[in-house]
C-alpha cells in the first residue's frame, strides 16, 4: 500500500520530521518526510495497510508536545513501491496549503539546562544551547521552509560534533536547525558603551557581575535587546529612568528562580504555572509586605512584572552574583520598536547604557516579551507576543473570507483570519510614526507569507486620521482588497464573541479612548452586537464629560477632576490650592477656570479611563500620566487595600451612568475616609452601575451573556464586581482568555467583523 499524507499546523521547528522518521521506522514503513514551503509537512509511506494505520495512530497520540496538528489529508497512491527505507528528504519550496505557521520562540528545556551545567558536556556554559524542543523559532526564520539555510543560523557551519548529532535519529538534536556549540555557533562578547570590545573569557557572567555592581547593560536576546540593571540599587535605576524618559513606568524584572520570586512577591498556583511554562511570559504579581526591591522598579503600584530566565544566557547572568533579580526591560527609544540589530543598538542605546552584552547572530524578526496577569484562576493577556505569537487561536467555525486586521493606534498588533484560525502578530506598539508603521507593515506581510494566506479584505479602525487607517486604505487600493472599517469598541465585543463562539452579546467596553460612530470620544460603553449585522447598537454609556484642553486633559488628571467637579461646586479655590499639580501652576489653573466659565469648543468624552484619572487626582494619587494608564493603575493599587465605605448607589438617567455625583462624593469624603476606601468606592460605583445597565438591557433583549472588554478589563476590582453582578442576575459573564483585553486584541476583532459578520 502507498499513501501520501499532507499535514498542516505547527509542524516545522518542533522536532516533527525526526518524530515522523522514528514512528515510520518503528512501524516498518518506507518512504520519506519533508518540510514544504507553506509551513506544512509532506509524507510518503509504503508498507502494509495495518502498519500505515498504526503509523497514523502514533502520529496523533505521540506527537511532539509543541506540535499542533490542524489537518491531516491522506491520499492513496497507485503504482509500485519505490522506496527501500524511510528518509528525511531535503525540504521543498512548494506551497500548496494555507494555515500552517512557524512556532513561537520556546524557553530553554530542562535537558539543555542540565547540559549547560554539566562540566563534561561539550555545550557546558554555552549561552546559545538549544535543541529540537527549545530555542528561537519565530524570531530566527527569514523564509520558509524551516531549514537552517533559511534562518539566521545559515552563516554558522556545523562542526563535526554538531553534524554527528544532527544526522543521528536517536539524538534529540536530530535535524535541530539551531544546533550549535562553542566551536561552531554564535559567540557572545562584551563592549563598552561606545562599542569597544572588552576581552573576557566569560562575558556573560561578567555582565552579571557588572549588573550586580550597579552598571546598566544592553543585552541582546532572542527577539531583541533588553536594558538591564540592579533591582536593589537606586542610583542605576535613577540613571535609567532619566535616560529613557521613564519617570514612573514600571520596569519588568527577571528573577533567578521561582524561589527568588517568592521572596519578594506573592505567587498563586496559576501564576507559578505561567512563570514556569515554556512560554515564560512576564506575569504581574502582587508585592509581598516584605518586598525589599527598590521602590524605583515599580513606583506607586501594588504589583510587579516578573519573568523567569528563558535562555541559557539569562541563567548564566546570575551564576556568580547574589542578586535575586535584575531589571530586564525592552530596549526601545520612546515610541519606537524594540531594537534588534547590534549597530542599531550601539547607535541608539550608547548614551543610555554603560556596557553591551552582544552576540553575532542576527535577529530576523523582533518580538517583545508577553505580559499577563491572573484574576482568580484565570489568566488575562496584557500583551501577547514572545512565546505565543504567531501560534494561531483556533475558532469553532470557518470564516467566509481571509481578512487582515491592522488594529488601532496604541498597543497595536496585526491579525490574519484564515478559515478557523486567527494568527495574531507579535506586539507592535504605538503606531504613531514612520518606524512603527514600517514595523506593522513588515509584521503583517511576514505573517501573510508564513501562513501562505490569500487576503481578500483588510479591516481597520473607524478613525480617519489613524496611521493604521491610512495604511489599510493604501493596501486596499494597491492590492484590490475590500476595505472594512470597524468602530473601536465594536471590535472589542466582536473579538469576545468569536473567542467564546456566541452569536449575540451585550458587551461592556471600558478604556481610555475610541473613535465613536458619532465622531465623539467614547470609552465607557455598553453595546449590543450580533453576528447578523456588521453594525451594533449603543445601549448605554458613561456620562459625557468635557475634555478641557483636549489631549492635555488626558495627560494631567487635575483638568478632568476640576471640570467634572465644576458641575457641582465652585472649584476656583480648590484648583488654585492644587495648582502645583499642573505644569504651569497658577497661570494654567486660571486659564482652566476661564475655559470652564466659557466652555466654548470643548470636546466631551464618555471614557472610563478619564473618570478614573479624575478620581486619582482628587485623592492625590496621581497628577500626571507619564505612561499609558498610569493614574488608573495607581488608583487600582490604592483601592486593592480598601473597601466600599461609601456604598454609593448608581445614578442612572435614561441610559447614562452619572459620574459627576460619584466624583463629588469622593471629593466630599477626602480626609473623612481612608484614601484606599475611597478609591475602592469609586471602582465599586462604576462597576455596579455599568453591570446593572448591561444586565437590564440583556434581559430586555433576551441575551444570555454579558462580556467585559477594553483596557480597563485588566482592572481586577472592576472585573470582579461586574462578574458578581452579572452572575447574580443568572447571566453568563465572558472575558478574554486567548487575546489581550486591551487594544492588542482589536486587530482580531476587526478581522472577525470582516470574516464572520453579515454585511
Amino acid at each position: 500500500m502507498r499513501v501520501k499524507i499532507s499535514i498542516t499546523g505547527i509542524v516545522q521547528g518542533v522536532g516533527f520530521r525526526p518524530f515522523i522518521y522514528r514512528i515510520a521506522v518503528q512501524n516498518g514503513l518506507a518512504g520519506y518526510v519533508r518540510n514544504r514551503g507553506d509551513a506544512g509537512v509532506e509524507i510518503i509511506l509504503e508498507g502494509n495497510a495495518q502498519s500505515i494505520q498504526n503509523f497514523l495512530r502514533d502520529l496523533k497520540e505521540k506527537k511532539p508536545p509543541l506540535a499542533q496538528i490542524h489537518n491531516i489529508t491522506t491520499t492513496e497512491l497507485h503504482g509500485n513501491n519505490e522506496y527501500k527505507k524511510f528518509t528525511i528528504y531535503r525540504s521543498s519550496d512548494e506551497k500548496e496549503q494555507a494555515g500552517s505557521v512557524i512556532p513561537p520562540d520556546i524557553a530553554i528545556c530542562s535537558e539543555c539546562l542540565a547540559e549547560l551545567r554539566d562540566p563534561n558536556n561539550p555545550r557546558h556554559d554555552y549561552f546559545f544551547i538549544t535543541c529540537t524542543n527549545c530555542g528561537p523559532r519565530f524570531t530566527i526564520i527569514e523564509q520558509l521552509p524551516y531549514d537552517r539555510e533559511n534562518t539566521t543560523m545559515h552563516e554558522f557551519h556545523m562542526c563535526s560534533y554538531c553534524q554527528g548529532e544532527y544526522v543521528d535519529p536517536l539524538n534529540r538534536r536530530f535535524h535541530a536547525q539551531t544546533i550549535a556549540c562553542p566551536k561552531c555557533g554564535p559567540q557572545a562578547y562584551l563592549t563598552t558603551s561606545s562599542g569597544e570590545h572588552i576581552k573576557h573569557n566569560d562575558p556573560v557572567r561578567e555582565a552579571g557581575r557588572l549588573l550586580s555592581e550597579g552598571a546598566i547593560l544592553a543585552i541582546k536576546g532572542y527577539g531583541g535587546f533588553h536594558v538591564a540593571a540592579s533591582t536593589i540599587m537606586d542610583e542605576p535605576l535613577q540613571r535609567l529612568r532619566k535616560a529613557k524618559h521613564r519617570r514612573a513606568k514600571p520596569f519588568a524584572i527577571i528573577a533567578r528562580s521561582l524561589e527568588a520570586v517568592k521572596s519578594f512577591a506573592e505567587v498563586t498556583s496559576k501564576e507559578e504555572e505561567l512563570l514556569t511554562s515554556h512560554t515564560r511570559p512576564i506575569v504581574l504579581l502582587n508585592k509581598k509586605n516584605s518586598y525589599a526591591l527598590s521602590p524605583l522598579v515599580a513606583p506607586g503600584l501594588h504589583n510587579i512584572g516578573v519573568m523567569l530566565p528563558y535562555t541559557a544566557l539569562h541563567y548564566m547572568l546570575f551564576d556568580r552574583v547574589d542578586d535575586v533579580a535584575f531589571v530586564m526591560t525592552s530596549a526601545n527609544p520612546p515610541n519606537q520598536p524594540i531594537v534588534k540589530d547590534n549597530e542599531e543598538a550601539l547607535r541608539m542605546l550608547g548614551g543610555t547604557v554603560d556596557y553591551f552584552l552582544l552576540h553575532n547572530r542576527e535577529i530576523a524578526y523582533r518580538c517583545d516579551d508577553s505580559v499577563l496577569r491572573v484574576h482568580g484562576a484565570r489568566p488575562s493577556f496584557i500583551r501577547r507576543s514572545r512565546g505565543y505569537a504567531p501560534a494561531p487561536i483556533l475558532l469553532r467555525e470557518k470564516a467566509r473570507r481571509c481578512v487582515l486586521g491592522l488594529g488601532g493606534e496604541l498597543n497595536n498588533t496585526a491579525c490574519i483570519l484564515l478559515e478557523n484560525k486567527a494568527f495574531i502578530s507579535q506586539h507592535i506598539g504605538d503606531v504613531e510614526n514612520i518606524e512603527t508603521r514600517a514595523f506593522l507593515q513588515e509584521a503583517a506581510g511576514h505573517l501573510i507569507r508564513l501562513t501562505n494566506s490569500r487576503v481578500e479584505a483588510v479591516a481597520c479602525d473607524l478613525h480617519p486620521k489613524f496611521i493604521t487607517t491610512r495604511l489599510a486604505q493604501e493596501l486596499a487600493e494597491e492590492k484590490g482588497w475590500s476595505l472594512i472599517q470597524v468602530q473601536h469598541h465594536h471590535a472589542h465585543v466582536a473579538a469576545l464573541m468569536m473567542e467564546h463562539a456566541v452569536d449575540a452579546l451585550v458587551g461592556v467596553v471600558c478604556d481610555g479612548y475610541g473613535y465613536g460612530a458619532d465622531g465623539g470620544a467614547w470609552g465607557g460603553e455598553i453595546l449590543l452586537c450580533t453576528r447578523d449585522s456588521a453594525d451594533f447598537k449603543r445601549l448605554a454609556h458613561l456620562e459625557p464629560q468635557p475634555l478641557i484642553g483636549g489631549d492635555m486633559a488626558t495627560r494631567y488628571p487635575m483638568r478632568m477632576a476640576a471640570t467634572i467637579l465644576s458641575k457641582k461646586l465652585d472649584v476656583e479655590r480648590w484648583l488654585l490650592e492644587h495648582s502645583g499639580s499642573l505644569p504651569h501652576g497658577e497661570t494654567e489653573a486660571k486659564i482652566i477656570l476661564q475655559q470652564l466659565r466659557h466652555g466654548v469648543g470643548v470636546t466631551e468624552t464618555t471614557s472610563c479611563g478619564r473618570v478614573l484619572d479624575a478620581v486619582a487626582a482628587v485623592l492625590g494619587i496621581c497628577y500626571e500620566r507619564t505612561y499609558e494608564g498610569e493614574p488608573a493603575m495607581k488608583l487600582e493599587s490604592s483601592a486593592i487595600k480598601g473597601k466600599d465605605t461609601l456604598q454609593l448607589k448608581p445614578i442612572i438617567r435614561g441610559n447614562v451612568l452619572d459620574t459627576t455625583q460619584m466624583l463629588y462624593a469622593i471629593f466630599e469624603n477626602v480626609g473623612k475616609a481612608a484614601t484606599a476606601d475611597l478609591a475602592y468606592s469609586a471602582h465599586a460605583y462604576l462597576a455596579r452601575g455599568l453591570a446593572s445597565m448591561a444586565v437590564e438591557h440583556a434581559q430586555e433583549a433576551g441575551i444570555k451573556a454579558i462580556g467585559f472588554s477594553g483596557g480597563a478589563a485588566n482592572n481586577q476590582i472592576l472585573a470582579e464586581i461586574i462578574r458578581q453582578t452579572v452572575e447574580d442576575a443568572g447571566l453568563q459573564f465572558l472575558v478574554h482568555e486567548a487575546i489581550p483585553t486591551g487594544d492588542g486584541g482589536v486587530s482580531f476583532g476587526q478581522a472577525v467583523v470582516g470574516g464572520f459578520f453579515r454585511f
